[in-house]
This record gives C-alpha cells, sequence and structure tokens, in this order.
C-alpha cells in the first residue's frame, strides 16, 4: 500500500491526539512523547508498505490504516502497555472533535435504505478471500426489526496484530466499536464475541435507540 493517500492523510489527522494522549493515559513526559511520535512515523510507513492494495469496493482500508497507525506507536514506546489502558489510549486517540463529527454524520444515514445495501455489499465482497488484511462479513436483519447484526469471521487486524507480534493486544482495538456506536446516537452496540478471544467470529450488533 502507497503511504501518499489515505496512510499520509490519516497520519496528519490523528498525529497530534496520538502524542498528546501518549502523556495524559502513560504519564510520558512531553519529550518521551515527542521522541514517541518521531520513532512512531517512519515504523507507520513500514507496515503501511507491507500492506496490499484494497479493492476499490472495500470499505475496509481506513479500518487498517488507523490500526497501523496504533501499532507505529505501541512498537515505538519504551515497554509494551497493558490491554486496559491501552483501549483507554486508543479510544481518547481516535475520537478527536472531526472523529466525533463523523460518527453523528454517520449515526444521522444509520438504518437507512443506503446503509443497509452498503452493509449487503460488504458481505456479499468477502474481500478478505483475496486480502488477508481486509474482513470477511456476513449480514442479519433482526426478524423484529430493531437493526442488524454484522458478523465477521475474517478480521484483517488480527491478521496485522499476529504479523506484528501484538495480538494478545487487539481485544484494545476491538473496544472501539463501542465508544464510535456511541458517539453516533444512532444504535446501541451489542456483542457476545470475538475472533481476538478465542470467538468463532466477531458479531456487531446495532439495535435502534429508542428515543
Amino acid at each position: 500500500m502507497k503511504y501518499a493517500g489515505m496512510p499520509m492523510g490519516m497520519w496528519v489527522l490523528f498525529k497530534k491526539s496520538f502524542q498528546n494522549q501518549l502523556s495524559a493515559v502513560f504519564g510520558y513526559d512531553d519529550d518521551t512523547a515527542s521522541d514517541i511520535t518521531k520513532r512512531a512515523k517512519p515504523e507507520y510507513k513500514k507496515i503501511i508498505a507491507d500492506l496490499p492494495e484494497f479493492e476499490k469496493a472495500d470499505q475496509f482500508k481506513m479500518n487498517i490504516v488507523n490500526f497501523a497507525m496504533l501499532c507505529a506507536f505501541i512498537l515505538s514506546m519504551p515497554q509494551r502497555p497493558d490491554t486496559e489502558r491501552l483501549t483507554d489510549y486508543y479510544a481518547k486517540s481516535m475520537m478527536t472533535k472531526p472523529m466525533k463529527w463523523f460518527c453523528r454524520m454517520s449515526g444521522k444515514n444509520k438504518f437507512t435504505e443506503k446503509d443497509i445495501e452498503k452493509m449487503k455489499a460488504t458481505a456479499k465482497l468477502k474481500a478478505a478471500d483475496r486480502n488477508p488484511y481486509s474482513w470477511n462479513m456476513d449480514y442479519y436483519a433482526y426478524p423484529d426489526g430493531s437493526g442488524y447484526e454484522a458478523r465477521f469471521t475474517k478480521c484483517g487486524i488480527c491478521t496485522l496484530m499476529k504479523k506484528l507480534g501484538l495480538y494478545e493486544l487487539t481485544p484494545a482495538m476491538c473496544r472501539l466499536d463501542y465508544t464510535m456506536s456511541d458517539a453516533g446516537g444512532a444504535a446501541d452496540f451489542v456483542r457476545e464475541y470475538t475472533l481476538a478471544s478465542g470467538g468463532q467470529y466477531c458479531d456487531c450488533g446495532y439495535k435502534k435507540k429508542i428515543l
């Protein structure tokens, strides 16, 4: 995957937030946080360069780019963080004002015909059959009309985390699904299983909020 384009844009958008949260969550002083960030950038570029290009119709390129950025920071820290604090760090780093706005806009389209068709198209694509760093998903509408479940049987971040030797930290990333759904304001996120915790799939359930 080329660094120019989305990966470079994501670095510009989130670099400051990722750096600031090194101090806020992990307690690194400003100089150490700055040094981690400087070391993270070439690490990020290396991770991106090793990823294949995504198909044009694949909706998950942004996901793997975001996760690659987090991995670059983890690999650049003086010591590996624990899962609990990493969960907090990732959520706070990602949920900037622009990201919260993006989630709210996405929430307004949740459960619309366009949203449902997009989910069905993603399920049909099965991109991970050709790209191990993407995702395979099945779509299930709830019989009572209260929402739907996106059920993932292949996960690009699991593949990346195993490659980088960080697999035990994967649950810290999974938790962001709840945070983003809450920010969207349209759905309650429900889950029973994740691949990272040994489940046969990751279930991402979205139930319409009762207003």
